[in-house]
């Protein structure tokens, strides 16, 4: 597809349980709280999370009278006739619609993928700028990158999302010359220092010197994160228990999440307006 004009971030990763969801839409709430343009698509057309929580967040708003700043959002479904060829030529033409509608009007377009295979996934990862993979801070959870020495942890054989992206980003080089930034991120991080995170984060190193990509520290496992998602809210926005935002969790979990965007290294353009106030 040809370029955009728009910054895409793709949130991917063939293993759910990673956090892709709530990275995608706390990256799209933070980015719009700071005075961006930003439209959303979620390709995920089974579990849709991404959708239910943009849509949790206009329920909520509109039964608490709240004005948030809230995305352009498309959910893109899959196409399910008899001919493969067809459905991927549906799926191509509606999810180029989705892009032409967006591409010139956003600063960043940020796409969810599901946690399995699917063209629309395959669509979304040649169309990224920057790729955000997260990664769960487990041995377990790195096979979705490289099959793993048992004995050593070195990489042996890369699986089949590293080779997606692998091509992705070799169609893209000869497309337009340029690639794509691909960062992996430790997700759900333990907040003690153990034998395991070490060497999750030395083997990460080496997955990440292997394959060209960078690495990144996430989010810790947070309670926080289950109570936000049924209305809508992320750590950003303004919530009604005191309490709860004074909380260390809560600040915490925000400047994680600051913490990230600085080192994704995104281009951020002159604002089209001013930033609302984040909360601190």
């Amino acid at each position: 597809m040809a370029r955009t004009g728009a910054h895409v971030i793709v949130v991917g990763n063939e293993k759910g349980g990673s956090g892709k969801s709530t990275t995608a839409f706390h990256l799209a709430i933070y980015l719009l709280f700071e005075g961006y343009r930003v439209a959303t698509i979620d390709v995920d057309s089974r579990q849709q999370t991404f959708t239910h929580y943009v849509r949790n967040r206009r329920a909520h708003m509109q039964e608490r009278g709240l004005s948030l700043p809230n995305p352009k959002h498309f959910h893109l479904p899959s196409a399910w006739g008899d001919s493969i060829k067809e459905n991927q030529r549906a799926e191509f033409d509606i999810f180029r619609r989705a892009v032409g509608e967006v591409e010139d009007n956003v600063d960043f377009l940020i796409i969810d993928t599901p946690g399995f295979d699917t063209n629309l996934s395959r669509l979304s990862h040649s169309l990224a700028d920057t790729l955000v993979t997260p990664v769960n801070d487990s041995l377990i959870d790195l096979n979705v990158l490289a099959r793993l020495d048992p004995d050593t942890g070195v990489p042996i054989e890369t699986s089949h999302y590293s080779r997606l992206v692998q091509k992705a980003r070799s169609e893209r080089l000869a497309v337009d010359g340029e690639t794509i930034d691909w960062v992996l991120v430790r997700n759900r991080i333990s907040m003690l220092g153990s034998r395991n995170a070490r060497q999750v984060h030395a083997t990460l190193d080496t997955i990440a010197s292997r394959f060209g990509c960078r690495m990144a520290d996430g989010i810790a496992e947070r309670v926080i994160f289950r109570s936000l998602f049924p209305i809508g809210m992320t750590v950003f926005d303004p919530v009604e228990d005191a309490a709860a935002e004074a909380s260390s969790s809560h600040a915490s979990a925000r400047q994680e999440y600051r913490n990230l965007v600085a080192a994704l290294n995104l281009p951020l353009p002159h604002r089209f307006r001013e930033p609302m106030r984040l909360s601190a």
